[in-house]
């Protein structure tokens, strides 16, 4: 049979390869019947050039991950389905998983009242090292659709416990949190990737999670990220609303960390304003904060993985970038990386291109291109430092067209895929 063009469509709209629509999958399928799915790369070829119908729990699983139903993904319903080996009551686990992810919290079925169960604080344990998997995913590969998806399943997973179990007020909450932390993991992968449809779809169902939940923390990564996504959009004013609403909430009185973090991403906001004297104090207030701040304190596990100094002066590189003040934009990415932790590839990576890019406004040319050139092959393919140095590359065209240091990189924009426009 012919390749299914419009599935080969939707995942390369979605810029998903045979591995990661298969991983995806085998999440999506775990959060509908509790046991990991088998999916490999090899079966998803199969998807494409072989299979008609797919089998019950992959079509549902293609269906959470892709967000369209099976017939709007190229497949061809049988018109008398056999009868299948799956449980019959996948259908209705998987009916109840939808609906709590999309419309947050509807009911079940009647029939699923009878595999009720206790849901304790184990089981929110058990999603919070899910948790910690996305979180650690993002660090090395963030902006992939891959990532989004899969967190947007263990959303499910989390919603579905609150409707398919017994528990107390309390695990309630946290389940009503862990879904909101899931949701705007999806939101950030999104906004990395610059998907930036998904993420406001994502910051609307997040913002309505986190209420439930009552978790201040989580309420205050939620608008910390709605400020990031506005910024990216050219949305200053939309971007400081937001931030502002993180910066409000009682957690930055209680625990300055949080405050030194909204401060920081205040700075960058004003940089796209290009008002170097709010950037100054802003950045004053970030540093001052994360000074005061407890080191050992309890923090939520996202916090923890990426925010430092380091991350402080990054954003501090963001600010003057877009305030065009080049020499303190490189000032800060020096210091950055030399503080970035090791794991922290992404964000290495992304300093590393926003360093080359203060270079090149200083008119540093061959230094910025050996900074660019610097990076590593995986962390070039990232959606979003691919976008940064592709307009480094139209930078560099437009200061140094025809020179030695513009075929070098043109030598090296063509091995790493970098034409092409980005926003």
């Amino acid at each position: 049979m012919e390749a299914n063009g419009v599935l080969l469509d939707r995942m390369r709209e979605l810029d998903l390869t045979q591995d990661e629509l298969a991983e995806a999958c085998n999440d999506a399928i775990e959060s509908l019947t509790g046991a990991r799915g088998a999916m490999s790369a090899r079966t998803v070829y199969n998807l494409i050039y072989r299979t008609r119908w797919p089998r019950t729990k992959q079509r549902m699983a293609l269906e959470i991950v892709l967000g369209r139903p099976a017939v709007e993904l190229g497949f061809i319903p049988r018109t008398s389905p056999p009868v299948e080996s799956e449980d019959p009551d996948v259908h209705r686990r998987a009916f109840g998983t939808l609906t709590a992810s999309l419309a947050l919290g509807a009911a079940l079925p009647a029939t699923a009242a009878a595999s009720q169960h206790r849901v304790g604080a184990s089981d929110v344990g058990r999603l919070h090292s899910k948790f910690a998997e996305i979180i650690a995913k993002d660090h090395r590969q963030g902006g992939r659709a891959s990532i989004e998806h899969q967190a947007l399943a263990l959303a499910g997973e989390a919603l579905g416990l609150v409707q398919s179990g017994s528990c107390s007020q309390r695990v309630k909450g946290m389940l009503f949190a862990t879904a909101a932390s899931f949701t705007s993991s999806a939101m950030w992968a999104a906004i990395d990737g610059r998907r930036f449809d998904a993420a406001q779809r994502h910051f609307d169902r997040a913002t309505a999670l986190a209420g439930m939940s009552g978790d201040q923390a989580i309420q205050f990564r939620i608008w910390s990220h709605a400020g990031s996504m506005y910024r990216h959009l050219g949305r200053p004013v939309d971007a400081l609303a937001a931030n502002d609403a993180a910066r409000r909430l009682r957690i930055t009185r209680t625990d300055p960390m949080f405050a030194a973090l909204g401060h920081a991403r205040h700075a960058a906001i004003h940089g796209v304003c290009r008002d170097p004297r709010a950037i100054e104090r802003c950045m004053d207030l970030a540093l001052d904060a994360y000074d005061r701040a407890e080191a050992d304190a309890p923090r939520p596990l996202w916090l923890i993985a990426f925010f430092d100094r380091a991350e402080i002066h990054s954003l501090a590189t963001a600010a003057h970038l877009a305030a065009h003040d080049y020499e303190a934009a490189e000032g800060h990415a020096h210091k950055s990386l030399a503080l970035l932790r090791a794991p922290l590839t992404r964000s290495r990576a992304i300093t590393t291109t926003r360093l080359a890019r203060a270079q090149l406004g200083q008119g540093d040319i061959g230094p910025a291109v050996r900074t660019a050139m610097s990076m590593p092959d995986p962390q070039a393919a990232h959606p979003r430092v691919h976008g940064m140095l592709t307009t480094f590359g139209y930078t560099l065209e437009r200061l140094a067209p025809g020179s030695s240091h513009a075929r070098l990189w043109a030598g090296y924009a063509h091995d790493h895929h970098l034409e092409g426009p980005t926003r």
